[in-house]
């Protein structure tokens, strides 16, 4: 089949033809920049041609001028030539690269809704409802658990009442022991008086101890 029906026959997919198209339109490029590579040299050599000859043969030097020229209008009908090319990649690059992130993105959708199912936003606020007052409910419980149990209303005369038996139950046993104890006097034990110390004999000894 030829280039012109592959393009234009049977459907393609539309990934592979963007691929297959910055392909070709690169290696037109780089044709383009190899001719550009060769015009530049011939007019270089055209130019030195031209210079050499520009007095002893002016016939010459005016035929380089002449081809010379051309070569230019050449080189610079290529330049432009090129820039239509790479401003063509550019465009289908960024076509691609548009075409597969919309291609991601639609996955991305589709994989939100298999994930979302049938819920709704209606849904998710009821359960968060839910899920709110359960809290409020388990904090109320611990809140309960933590809290000891209040004791019964105390008739406080009756406490005063039991506290004022107490006090005087404490003062009889302390006026009972004071009656039970001996009126003798202590004894005082006299502690024994230092010996004399004789210095008359210290003072023998420290004497017969040094002549030793």
């Amino acid at each position: 089949m030829s280039t012109f029906m592959s393009w234009f026959g049977a459907r393609r997919d539309p990934k592979q033809s963007a691929r297959d198209a910055i392909v070709g339109l690169r290696q037109q490029l780089q044709m383009i920049e190899k001719k550009e590579e060769y015009l530049q040299k011939k007019i270089d050599e055209e130019f030195r041609k031209a210079k050499a000859n520009a007095v002893t043969n002016k016939a010459v030097a005016t035929a380089a001028l002449k081809r010379k020229k051309a070569s230019e209008a050449e080189l610079d009908r290529l330049a432009g030539t090129r820039l239509q090319l790479e401003m063509q990649v550019n465009t289908l690059e960024s076509a691609n690269l548009n075409a597969e992130t919309m291609a991601a993105m639609k996955k991305a959708a589709d994989a939100l809704k298999v994930i979302h199912g049938n819920m709704t936003v209606d849904q998710v606020d009821a359960t968060m409802n839910e899920v709110t007052q359960q809290r409020e409910v388990a904090q109320e419980i611990a809140d309960i658990i933590s809290n000891p149990t209040p004791m019964a209303d105390l008739d406080e005369d009756e406490l005063l009442q039991e506290l004022n038996d107490l006090e005087q139950e404490q003062l009889d046993e302390r006026l009972q022991g004071a009656e039970h104890v001996p009126l003798h006097q202590p004894q005082i034990v006299k502690e024994p008086e230092p010996e004399a110390v004789d210095e008359e004999e210290e003072l023998r000894q420290l004497r017969a101890s040094m002549a030793m």
